[in-house]
């Protein structure tokens, strides 16, 4: 593992007059956490308060072990598929069981995590061709529609494939439950109308959707009864529907009822290491880029040691797993918001779990009265998002090439499962860059010829410059530590691909702010796969000119 780019300054400490911003945020943040992390949990497996309790455990132990000031670590939905996995495939068809077996690989894989810290492996994120990772999310994003549309009509289905669950979706319109149905509806419409409210009333900005979700739903699971077991019959469809507690969150009693101890009894079983690879892969990459696209939203322009806050999400997920949490990450989607919040310290995100801690301790009664249904609709509004059309698009007008990976990511994972699915993209992209001239013996170790000028640094690469040797190159720059120019030649390489493009379109950034300046050369005799600025380039090879 080559050594990560220049390590960034940890984040100074807040000024005192801050922490009234954080505080508000904080509060802001806890609104949406709520109801999301309940209904990541639910649809992972877990009991609804795991989700919870992973979001304290984030904000207020992690908070302190991580450098990155504005993220949000929580539970997040593009785990739901390996949690869901590895509690129906370890249990065996006992949830509880299941349950507890994946609490043992999450232990696991956060000492995985945290062992990739200590040998500074922040960079993880950068290895990974951008294309496989936006499949990977599309894919879940369908993954978790597929499951959540059926609880959001109020219907159970007979399905458990995601392809089979889709398909299934037409009959479950045909079976819905009206009332639950109208609550679930309704949660979508709000969800999907209030952006624009949004921009067009500023009052609307400062209020959750989430929160309105769930002032519409409360009333009407209370209107609907649905703390009681009851039918009813609606004289146009002539039916009969039976609701009750069941489409209700069901939290226990108090928290100490909610620790579930893991069971190690099956961890080095093949399922538990895939599961435990997955958990570990997967949630250190997902995290690692949110952290850097908080980094971006930041207006101090602060940057984040990735090392450290892989550091803080493993031992997290090492306290949550034990006490029978959800696997977290830095969430993208709350961290986001935190910003727009106006926080402006680490403060946010410890003040966002201790609310979260004191509404689960003294207001349990509360989350009890929300509707699965409303839930199942913020997670299909999150799956829409990760497996937007746009999604589509903007990665066709980067390349053609780039929307095949992307495809051919989401399709795989669908059938079969995100190792195998990110495994295939990697491959097809592999195949890509060979069949645009790229050598074999240049996949992974490029040829680089490193010439230093006085203050100036000239990084000539040959062959290829791809997604796979990036880290080499990314390990040349961060060894000049005091050269304040640097030049990337790309003059003989053969194939630029757009993961490398807009890695260093990324790192060029960093390193102005660090008074810093990096300059890519040597394409002008390189085609580009579009017209996108960061595509791929493909070196144009002349015909010899007849007579010469």
């Amino acid at each position: 593992m080559s050594r990560p780019m220049i390590s960034g300054q940890p984040a100074a400490t807040p000024a005192p007059s801050t922490w009234k911003d954080d505080l508000v945020s904080g509060f802001l943040v806890f609104l949406i956490a709520l109801p999301l992390c309940l209904g990541i949990a639910m649809a992972s497996g877990f009991p609804p308060i795991a989700g919870v309790l992973t979001a304290v455990v984030g904000g207020v132990i992690a908070t302190w072990l991580g450098s990155a000031p504005l993220t949000i670590k929580g539970p997040a939905a593009g785990l739901i598929v390996i949690a869901l996995g590895a509690v129906q495939e370890l249990g065996g068809g006992d949830n509880a069981t299941g349950y507890r077996r994946a609490l043992a690989c999450i232990v696991v894989a956060a000492v995985t995590q945290i062992a990739f810290a200590l040998a500074r492996a922040g960079t993880l994120g950068d290895f990974f061709p951008s294309a496989v990772v936006h499949g990977m999310l599309a894919a879940i994003g369908i993954i978790i529609c597929s499951k959540q549309v059926h609880t959001l009509l109020g219907v159970t289905p007979a399905a458990k494939e995601p392809l089979h669950l889709l398909l299934e979706i037409p009959q479950s319109i045909l079976r819905l439950n009206p009332e639950i149905a109208g609550i679930g509806v309704l949660s979508l419409v709000i969800l999907f109308g209030y952006p624009a409210v949004a921009k067009r009333a500023r009052w609307a900005q400062k209020i959750p959707a989430p929160l309105l979700v769930l002032a519409a739903s409360m009333p009407l699971a209370h209107a609907f009864d649905l703390e009681h077991e009851h039918t009813y019959s609606l004289s146009l469809t002539h039916a009969t529907y039976a609701i009750g507690p069941k489409f209700l969150v069901n939290l226990p009693g108090n928290l100490a009822q909610a620790i579930a101890f893991p069971d190690f009894s099956h961890v080095a079983s093949a399922a538990s290491i895939k599961y435990i690879v997955m958990f570990s892969l997967v949630g250190s990459i997902e995290s690692l880029l949110s952290t850097k696209a908080v980094d971006s939203l930041d207006p101090a322009k602060r940057r984040s040691d990735l090392d450290k806050d892989l550091l803080a999400t493993g031992v997290g997920n090492l306290v949550a797993g034990l006490l029978g949490g959800l696997p977290m990450i830095s969430e993208i989607v709350r961290s986001s918001a935190n910003i727009g919040y106006g926080a402006k310290s680490r403060l946010s995100n410890f003040f966002h779990g201790t609310f979260l801690l004191l509404f689960v301790a003294f207001a349990p009664g509360l989350i009890h009265r929300i509707p699965l249904a409303a839930l199942a609709a913020m997670l299909t509004f999150t799956g829409t998002r990760l497996a937007s059309p746009r999604e589509f698009v903007k990665t066709f007008r980067i390349g053609k090439e780039q929307l095949v990976v992307f495809v051919a990511t989401t399709v795989v994972t669908i059938a079969t499962d995100l190792l195998v699915g990110v495994a295939a993209g990697i491959a097809v992209e592999m195949v890509i860059h060979l069949l645009h001239g790229a050598p074999i013996r240049g996949l992974f170790r490029p040829e680089i010829e490193e010439r230093v000028e006085g203050e100036r640094l000239v990084l000539r690469v040959k062959h290829a410059a791809v997604f796979s040797n990036y880290l080499s190159l990314k390990g040349r720059i961060a060894h000049h530590v005091r050269i304040r120019t640097i030049e990337i030649d790309f003059a003989d390489a053969l194939l630029v691909d757009h993961t490398v493009m807009a890695n260093l379109h990324d790192l060029k950034g960093i390193l102005e702010r660090e008074g810093r300046t990096l300059t890519v050369a040597g394409l002008d005799n390189h085609g580009q796969m579009s017209s996108h600025p960061l595509s791929a380039r493909k070196k144009v090879v002349l015909a010899p000119v007849a007579g010469r």
